[in-house]
Formats: C-alpha cells, sequence, structure tokens
C-alpha cells in the first residue's frame, strides 16, 4: 500500500505532500525529516528501508520524489508509481525548484489523487491525468451550443416580425389610412410616426455584418418585440420550437446535455435502453492531407426492470474500415466473437440495475483520407487590400447527417468586420475574439457542399487553425444494436437506443 507521496527538499523539508491513508502531520514530518539520514551515498539503489516503512525515491534536480509505501508492497509497482508522479510533475511547473512547486501545489495534488486513490495505484496515464484535472465539460459546450442556437432562431423571428410591421405601414401610407398601432396602448404617439420607424431600422439594422447587439429599445411606450419579457412571450416561443420538433428540457438530470440536443431520449424510454455515443478527434492539414483521426465509440446499456436484468443484445456491425472492438471483461468475448451477441460469461448472472453499464467500445485510428467525415478547404490569397477567403466544405460520408455545424475560422485583430461576399447558409463575426463562425443547419446527401467567401486585411496564416463542430443522431461507424433477447427461452425484449456522434477536437492545421 502506498502510504503518501511527497515533493521534498535534500534536508527532507516537505514542499508538497499527498497522505493516501490516515497520517498525523507530524508523522509525515517525521518520516520525511528522517529519509535524508538514511540515504546511503555509495549505493545506486533509488530505495531504502526502515523497521515500518519504504522510501522509494527519485532525484529531481535539487529535489526529491518520494513515495512512502508499506515494507510489503510490491517494489516494482512502486517504481513504475514513481516514475509516473517524476513524470506528472513537469507538466505543471516549468522549473523543478521549491517556490515554483509550492505554487503549483494544488495542481500537483490533484494529480497525484488521480494516480493513486486509497493506497492504491489507478490504471491511468499521464494524458488521462491531464484530460480528468482540466475537467473540461462537453455537456456545458453542448448547453451553450443549445442556448446559442435558440437565441438565433429568436433573432431571426424577431426580424421576419420587424418586415411584417414595416410592411404593414407602407402598406397603410399607400392606401392614405392610418397604420395600425404597434403596441397595447391604441395610441396615436406609437402609430406610424417615427417612433414606429425607428423600431423597425433598428431590428432591421441587427441584418448588417456586426457582433450581434442586444436589440436597441425603442424610447416610445410600445411593447412590441420585447424578447426579454417573460410570460407569454416565452411559453409562445418554446410552444413554437416543439412545434419545430425541437425536444425542450427544462432541466437536464442524469442524461447528458447533448441528448437534448440530438433528439432527446426516445420518449418511451423502454426498460432497457442503450446510449451508442462516438467521438472524433481529428486534425488535417491546410494543404490536404489527413495527420491523424481517431475515433472511439461505445454501447452502454441501462436496465431499469430486473425481469430483463438477464439479456442477450444482438450487434450488427457493418464496418468496413478495420475498427477494433473491445467487449467489457465480464461479457463472454467467444459468444461475441461467434454469434456477435453481448451476453455475460456467467449466463446466471444480471446485468446491473438502474446503472449505465458500457458493454462494448470500439476505436478507429487512421490517416487515410477517405475516411475524414467532412473535408473543409480553406484557401486564403492575398489582394491589393489584404486577403480574399474562399472556404468550402463537402460531406465525403453520405449515409451522415450534421447538425448544427459551426467553422470557426480565426480573424486577425484589430481591422474590422469581414466583407462577406457569397455564402450557404448564416455567420456570426466575434469581435471580441475575433472570431467569425459559418453557421449550417444541417449537412447531409441533399446539402453535402457548400462554400464562403469574405474579405478581410491580413496574411493567410491569420485564418488558421479553422475549427468544426458538430451533432449527429447517426453513427460513424456502422455498429447498430438490432435485438435484444432472453437469456432463458430467446424471447424477444423490448428495447429504446439513442445514438449520438461528436466532435472531441476537429482541426485544419
Amino acid at each position: 500500500v502506498l502510504l503518501a507521496a511527497a515533493v521534498c527538499t535534500k534536508a527532507g523539508k516537505a514542499i508538497v505532500s499527498r497522505q493516501f491513508v490516515e497520517m498525523t502531520r507530524t508523522r509525515i514530518e517525521g518520516l520525511l525529516a528522517a529519509f535524508p539520514k538514511l540515504m546511503n551515498t555509495g549505493k545506486q539503489h533509488t530505495f531504502v528501508e526502515t523497521e515500518s516503512v519504504r522510501y522509494v525515491y527519485q532525484p529531481m534536480e535539487k529535489l526529491y520524489m518520494v513515495l512512502i509505501t508499506t515494507k510489503n508492497s510490491n517494489i516494482l509497482e512502486d517504481l513504475e508509481t514513481l516514475r509516473l508522479f517524476s513524470r506528472v510533475i513537469p507538466e505543471y511547473c516549468r522549473a523543478l525548484e521549491e517556490n515554483e512547486i509550492s505554487e503549483h501545489c494544488f495542481d500537483l495534488i490533484f494529480a497525484f489523487d488521480e494516480i493513486v486513490a486509497l493506497g492504491y495505484r489507478e490504471n491511468v496515464n499521464l494524458a488521462q491525468i491531464r484530460t480528468f484535472t482540466e475537467m473540461d465539460s462537453h455537456e456545458e459546450k453542448v448547453f451553450r451550443a443549445v442556448r446559442e442556437t435558440q437565441e438565433r432562431e429568436a433573432k431571426a423571428e424577431m426580424r421576419r416580425k420587424a418586415k411584417e410591421l414595416q410592411q404593414a405601414r407602407r402598406d397603410a401610407e399607400r392606401q392614405g389610412k392610418k397604420a395600425p398601432g404597434f403596441g397595447g396602448f391604441g395610441s396615436s404617439a406609437v402609430s406610424g410616426g417615427p417612433t414606429a420607424a425607428m423600431i423597425t431600422e433598428t431590428i432591421i439594422e441587427t441584418e448588417k455584418p456586426k457582433v450581434a447587439p442586444a436589440p436597441a429599445r425603442p424610447s416610445g411606450p410600445s411593447k412590441a418585440l420585447k424578447l426579454g419579457a417573460k410570460g407569454k412571450e416565452v411559453d409562445n416561443f418554446v410552444d413554437k420550437l416543439k412545434s419545430e420538433g425541437e425536444n425542450i428540457m427544462t432541466s437536464v438530470g442524469k442524461r447528458s446535455a447533448e441528448a437534448a440536443k440530438v433528439l432527446s431520449p426516445p420518449v418511451n424510454m423502454e426498460s432497457v435502453h442503450m446510449k451508442i455515443e462516438e467521438k472524433i478527434s481529428l486534425t488535417c492539414g491546410r494543404d490536404g492531407g489527413l495527420q491523424n483521426m481517431e475515433l472511439h465509440g461505445m454501447i452502454v446499456l441501462h436496465i431499469s426492470d430486473e425481469k430483463f436484468a438477464r439479456i442477450r443484445l444482438h450487434v450488427e456491425n457493418e464496418d468496413k474500415r478495420g475498427v477494433q472492438l473491445q467487449t467489457h471483461p465480464n461479457v463472454d468475448k467467444k459468444l461475441f466473437t461467434a454469434e456477435s451477441q453481448i451476453g455475460l460469461k456467467n449466463p446466471e448472472k444480471s446485468f446491473p440495475l438502474n446503472s449505465d453499464v458500457g458493454v462494448l467500445k470500439w476505436r478507429l485510428q487512421t490517416t487515410e483520407e477517405s475516411f475524414i467525415p467532412l473535408t473543409i478547404n480553406c484557401w486564403p490569397s492575398e489582394s491589393g487590400n489584404g486577403c480574399d477567403v474562399n472556404i468550402e466544405y463537402e460531406l465525403q460520408e453520405e449515409s451522415l447527417e450534421l447538425n448544427d455545424v459551426i467553422i470557426t475560422i480565426p480573424l486577425p485583430s484589430g481591422v474590422g468586420a469581414p466583407v462577406i461576399g457569397e455564402i450557404d447558409g448564416e455567420y456570426r463575426h466575434d469581435s471580441r475574439r475575433n472570431l467569425l463562425e459559418w453557421c449550417l443547419p444541417v449537412i447531409d446527401a441533399k446539402n453535402k457542399s457548400g462554400s464562403l467567401e469574405f474579405s478581410i486585411a491580413g496574411q493567410p496564416n491569420d485564418f488558421f487553425p479553422v475549427q468544426v463542430s458538430f451533432i449527429s443522431k447517426k453513427n460513424y461507424c456502422n455498429i447498430q444494436v438490432t435485438k435484444v433477447t432472453q437469456v432463458e427461452g430467446n424471447s424477444p425484449v423490448r428495447f429504446s437506443t439513442e445514438t449520438t456522434f461528436l466532435v472531441d477536437k476537429y482541426e485544419i492545421l
């Protein structure tokens, strides 16, 4: 058992120490103070022992990385753990000095906790430790994307309404009638006069390529188009979204927020429910060529009724790209290899109830260009007063349907807004972060290619890396659960499935 991990000076003064079992401060300080006195400089060993504990250590310039373990601990495992601890420290500290270690002490303690839990080594590597300590939440990103989409739709509805009101006013002026009032007061002050013109012009102004500002509120007593107001306007907006097939979830519980975006879980979630989730990480060169593409997928099983705890999943794998499959250790591997069925090694046992269990995962790593689901070609060319940028996309995997695609192009700072030429879809210019976001609601076989042209001052290198994000309810690798049957009697079981295909990283460098 690992008792403690510490970074100490050559005199035995503790800078950072993390105890994995109950130990008092005086005991750990005493152990570390005794450590330098025990070392024999003539020997090449990296451990020393006392009657009660063993010190496994590694010198790091003027400091020591020390693990304090019990005497019956496995020395080979401890040395492997020590090596991982020593690699973690340079990740967070630029220099191996006392003040630098003290400054990043909490980062190091959090990383130490990822390596060891309750005295035993966790099965993690350096990349996983970095990911876990960053605590980057995909759910939060998707929630923000949902909110931005709803805001965009609200602005589009606002502009449409403004055009209708302006058209009604023009028609009334043409016929010599009084323009209809905008608000609920019915006063002539808000009808047809300069206030009404100001309302419509202010709102239509937002169509110009500027940073989307909050719509200016008219100074008159008009109540028209107050999107921030609670009550009926909000209800109508939510009803409108629902009528368009958007599932609105008031609170996202255990179910991840990305499911809320991609047509949330089925309304009638069966007692046997499966989530099939894939994540893609892809890096391309700007002149073509796939540097790396890695895709991870998993089938997660959730059973809420003990009647269906002893089942088998019939998997249909039509993948032709060479995906590597791996079953859970408790799943019968021979059964899966022979009959593509997922069942427990011991048929008498049951799957856990009311918890998500990953039963099958797969991985695809490739540098084959034809496997790229969505190709992006960004072509900046210098002109007399800056750069003309042409960017186009093409869906190579026509079976996919990508929703809420956002292609983000960095822009040079301090040169103003880009001048948009031709565009398929919509765009947003974020002047604070110097980004141009090209937004496409859907890319599928009917809408497989599109382009955007814009001009702005800058150099060709200013427009990279281009980043892409999307969500899809169809998975990339053609792996599906087609049938679920009981272990006894082989009778079919009703089940529900939700499929999501998400982006972890998608960059054109």
